[in-house]
């Protein structure tokens, strides 16, 4: 499977439709019941309101996110590729994207966070354009509208915006009108949105859209570690790719190491701000997919060891399947 993968070719794309719906047949034989999809944090749904399971099928929105999941999974590989963040050119980054996606049967339906993933994307080609570009000023007021837009739908991507100092830190010299033109972009959304809810004399709501900033970090989590082996296989998955980073990480482009090192941010973000959604949903970490997904990708692109890499894919690929029979 992964040798086939790191062809450049694009019959791997039609090869990728088959096993991304192998990947979600336990979800679709045992449907989850309690299928809510929420599609706007609350600075929106108390304008015009939420779309719940009434309007959207179980069967319907596990279709909806394969289709969504997919064309993700091609976004990000076409931005790998674009920069060669990877070394090599191949498709590698759209299956481990796909197959992460549906790790956990809370990835199948349909979320924000799901939405979101199309701006992480976008925020990722753009944060990687900083290092050679010349004049960035509207890339990070474009970044500071992206993650504000993203904040909409769902509050917790707020938690994305130091990514963007993150980057001004590894990738350029200190300007401070760099650093205060992404705050300018991420202000101007919500200012616009302060104008309606002062339009419609709602402001007390507008002032409860920041509560979760006040939320304090969470001490325990209540969490079935059973329902969470599957876990184990990318763990695994990731030592071999710590193990590989290392040995090439000095021999690698300055560009390549300091993305990577961009992405650890990315991901340590994502990880950490599911306190500020009200509910600790699993769907939360759908943000930490596209991240992942690179790093496992430099991996299985560089490994040398045939049974090794095939091995450690289909663990990952069996352990999905099981884990969503049973």
């Amino acid at each position: 499977m992964i040798n086939l993968f790191r062809r450049y070719t694009p019959v791997n794309l039609i090869y990728l439709i088959p096993i991304a719906l192998l990947l979600c047949i336990g979800a679709f034989i045992n449907v989850p019941i309690d299928l809510r999809p929420v599609f706007f944090a609350p600075a929106l749904s108390n304008l015009i309101g939420n779309v719940y399971e009434k309007s959207i099928t179980p069967e319907s929105s596990i279709l909806i996110t394969l289709s969504l999941t997919i064309l993700q999974g091609i976004l990000l590989n076409h931005i790998i590729s674009k920069y060669n963040l990877l070394g090599k050119v191949n498709y590698l980054t759209a299956l481990i994207f796909v197959t992460l996606a549906s790790i956990i049967t809370p990835f199948l339906t349909l979320s924000s966070a799901l939405l979101c993933n199309f701006l992480l994307i976008w925020m990722i080609d753009k944060l990687l354009s900083v290092y050679r570009a010349g004049e960035i000023m509207a890339v990070l007021f474009d970044m500071g509208l992206i993650i504000a837009v993203g904040s909409l739908f769902y509050f917790p991507f707020i938690a994305m915006f130091p990514v963007i100092w993150f980057a001004l830190i590894i990738f350029r010299s200190f300007n401070l009108r760099e650093w205060i033109v992404g705050v300018m972009g991420f202000i101007t959304i919500y200012f616009l949105l302060f104008i309606i809810y002062l339009w419609f004399d709602m402001l007390d709501a507008f002032k409860m859209i920041w509560h979760p900033l006040t939320r304090t970090f969470p001490t325990s989590l209540n969490i079935d570690l059973y329902d969470y082996w599957v876990l184990l296989a990318p763990l695994f998955i990731l030592i071999l790719f710590i193990i590989s980073i290392r040995q090439n990480f000095f021999k690698s482009l300055v560009f390549i190491r300091k993305a990577f090192q961009l992405l650890f941010f990315m991901l340590l973000l994502a990880t950490v701000s599911f306190y500020l959604n009200s509910n600790l949903e699993e769907y939360h970490f759908l943000l930490c997919v596209a991240p992942l997904a690179i790093y496992m990708a430099y991996y299985f692109t560089h490994a040398k060891t045939r049974w090794l890499y095939e091995s450690a894919f289909a663990l990952l690929f069996l352990a999905i399947l099981y884990f969503q029979w049973i």
